[in-house]
């Protein structure tokens, strides 16, 4: 083999590992003879396994994908497939993609075979719904704040005068009282923190020492049944944002994976992992540019998952699968995610549910709120 064919072949690894969308080369036969890093990804599998493998091992029996293929080896020309499912119990939900096939021409009957998450355009049109739920709970909060504080304070006040004549028995049901207006402001508050326009202190942040402090403080705590996993990327750039706020964020998530996972978990497991993904570039606001969100942050748990039938909604107010839930936390951690020009989505399916966080690398056109 010469130099310039081998520089030539390198060069072309190099373009092709740079792709955000996973990459197959195939022959006739169904094995796969080429990968990109993206594919290694998508597939959760090494690219010396996928080699081993053929199409029919990485996609669900009978996919449409493989009559595609032998259309293309048939006809000699691309083809493509639109909103095709190949989940299986190896990569998930992954929900529907499209399909691109070509024949390459080299000897052989080979095709390069390149998949598109539509959830790519899905995430956009979720995150802009997640913005817009957030504004209404906004200035809900602020009208509760002032409707209805207020009121509670004066309840609560009387209770307590009545308290301190009352029988034993009608003591309990004003300490009722007490306890349930205490309850209400506490609801109202954490309402309240939507619309706290309170300047933060923007910085830039080793969100390694971020994840770091948090993980200490849920093990001295709420997760300290809990076994953590850390799959950081070192090389990782910083963000720059409220150190508070994203503490908050982050403190959040692995609070609902620890709840997620229950207190007499004999395995429960969560992990955190870090990892730069060029490529991935979304519209965060209907009238802006798309933006480049390359840091993903991830929490993943091996709990029983989360009900398909809220899923799409999960980042809505008042959404959640707690008894004695409000359903404002997850819906805050889109808001301060958006805030810092991110977005927050959500996988999951039984013991692997996954909340991923996309940061950009600067702060987005007209400085920190």
């Amino acid at each position: 083999m010469t130099a310039p064919f081998q520089r030539n072949r390198s060069e072309a690894a190099k373009v092709l590992n740079a792709l955000a969308q996973p990459l197959l080369t195939v022959d006739v036969q169904g094995m796969v003879l080429d990968v990109n890093v993206a594919a290694e990804t998508f597939f959760d599998m090494g690219r010396g396994a996928l080699l081993r493998s053929r199409l029919t091992d990485l996609l669900p029996f009978g996919s449409p994908v493989l009559t595609l293929v032998s259309e293309a080896l048939s006809n000699h020309a691309t083809v493509n497939g639109y909103k095709i499912d190949i989940s299986t119990p190896r990569t998930g939900n992954r929900g529907a993609v499209d399909v691109f096939i070509a024949p390459l021409p080299q000897p052989g009957e080979v095709v390069a075979i390149m998949l598109q998450e539509r959830a790519i355009a899905e995430k956009m049109d979720r995150q802009l719904t997640h913005r817009s739920a957030a504004r209404s709970v906004t200035a809900l909060g602020v009208m509760l704040a002032h409707e209805i504080k207020n009121p509670l304070s004066g309840i609560r006040g009387a209770a307590q005068l009545l308290e301190a004549s009352a029988s034993d028995e009608d003591r309990a049901l004003t300490r009722l009282i007490c306890d349930e207006t205490d309850r209400i402001v506490k609801l109202v508050d954490r309402m309240q923190s939507f619309a706290d326009s309170t300047p933060t202190q923007w910085e830039s942040l080793n969100i390694h020492a971020v994840l770091d402090h948090v993980k200490r403080l849920a093990q001295a705590g709420f997760a300290r049944h809990i076994r953590f996993l850390e799959i950081y990327d070192p090389s990782l750039p910083h963000v720059f944002g409220s150190r508070d706020q994203l503490i908050q964020v982050f403190l959040n998530l692995i609070k609902n994976a620890a709840e997620a996972l229950g207190n007499d978990s004999m395995d429960g497991e969560i992990t955190l992992t870090t990892a730069y993904r060029p490529g991935v570039r979304l519209r965060t606001a209907p009238s802006t540019e798309p933006v480049a969100l390359p840091l993903e942050i991830c929490i993943r748990d091996n709990g029983s998952g989360i009900a398909p039938e809220i899923l799409g909604n999960l980042f809505d107010p008042f959404v959640t699968t707690k008894a004695q839930g409000s359903g404002l936390g997850l819906a805050l951690v889109a808001k301060l995610i958006g805030d810092h020009g991110g977005i927050v989505e959500c996988e999951s399916h039984p013991r692997r549910t996954t909340f991923r966080v996309l940061m950009p690398l600067l702060p987005r056109t007209g400085g920190a709120k």
